[in-house]
Order: structure tokens, then sequence, then C-alpha cells
């Protein structure tokens, strides 16, 4: 996929998020995500509030909330998405809606951060909901192709390394050592952090 092609992805991905948390009831709202320690409404902040960052603005707020969470940036990105869900709830979703179109990645990330972003995010409120959120199986690949070529983004990918995974519905593996087979999206929701329906091989890694 090309970078227009990855951004028409993102967009008609939000566009289906976004009808998806119009029709959530507030106490799905309140449930817990696929992201550990964070409800399907600080998720959703959390989309709503990312494409407001403006490099100017970046640093300084990155600095701030670095100081507030004594300099974990993923307690610092939890506390700001947290402050962001006070909003009601019509604003988020609005909000959320109001990324369609918008081709431009957070400050120090790049187009296909976005489309790990959203795809993985998307998974984080569907999930636990019981709701289905398909994602294209080549759109995932190029999510996780991005993911294992730059394991600083995600901590859990590094001790990874040491499986071959492999893709049984698009054309893609990676990685030595015991091959663990499934679902592209099975594989992106491993890679970074989630439970996913993979082999018993992989249960407790």
């Amino acid at each position: 996929m090309d970078q227009d092609q990855v951004w028409t992805t993102i967009d008609d991905h939000r566009a289906r998020l976004t009808d998806l948390l119009a029709d959530l009831s507030e106490d799905e709202w309140r449930r817990p995500s696929l992201c550990d320690g964070w409800t399907i409404r600080d998720v959703a902040a959390h989309l709503a509030w990312q494409p407001t960052i403006t490099m100017p603005a970046a640093l300084p707020a990155a600095m701030l909330g670095l100081i507030r969470a004594r300099g974990s940036m993923h307690r610092a990105i939890h506390d700001e998405a947290v402050r962001y869900a006070r909003r009601p709830t019509e604003q988020i979703i609005a909000e959320v809606r109001g990324t369609i179109g918008a081709r431009r990645p957070v400050p120090g990330m790049t187009y296909l951060e976005t489309l790990i972003d959203v795809l993985v995010h998307g998974q984080d409120i569907a999930v636990p909901l019981g709701r289905r959120l398909d994602m294209a199986p080549e759109a995932a690949a190029v999510a996780v192709a991005r993911i294992w070529t730059k394991p600083s983004l995600f901590r859990s990918t590094k001790h990874l390394h040491a499986f071959r995974f492999t893709a049984t519905d698009t054309a893609w593996s990676a990685g030595d050592g015991p091959e663990v087979r499934g679902p592209i999206g099975a594989i992106l929701l491993r890679l970074t952090g989630r439970p996913a329906d993979l082999p018993q091989a992989m249960r407790g890694r």
C-alpha cells in the first residue's frame, strides 16, 4: 500500500469506528477496553485528542505530562486521555468523526503510526464489547511490518522476535524461532501487547 492508500484506509476505519461509538450505550462507554487500564471512553478520547496536537505545543505539553507522570510516557498519555474523556460523549464522537480526512500525523510520528493507532485502538474498543470492526488484512500487514521493524514503538515486541510469525490470511511473515501462525489481525494485537487468539505456545509470553 502506498501512502495515499494508507490514508484512505485510515479514513475508512475512522468512519466505521465513529458509527460504532455512536451506537454504544453509556454503560458500554464505561467498560474496560482491550488496552489494560483504559476504559472504552479513555480510548475514544485518546483518538479524539491526538489530532489536536500541534508541533509548537507538542514539546511543552509532553514535558509537562512527563513531569506529572513521574517520567512515564505511557502514564502521561493515559492521564491526558482520562482528562480529555471528561468531555461530553457526543463531543468525543464528533471529534473522532472530525478526524476523517485529516492527514496530519502526531508530531514526531508518521502516517504508519497513525494507521497502527487507528487499527489497534479500534480493536481495543470493539473486541471487549463483542462488536465487529473488521481490519483489511493488507492494512494490518502494513501496520505489523512497521511495528516489527521498529520495536521501540511497543515494549512487548522485543522478546517476540524469538518467534517466527506467519499470517494465514495475507502474505506476511517475520522472525526466527518456533512458528506462530494466525490471522494478521491477531498478530497485530499480540505485537502491541493485547490478548490475541494465537497458538498455545504464545500463552504467557
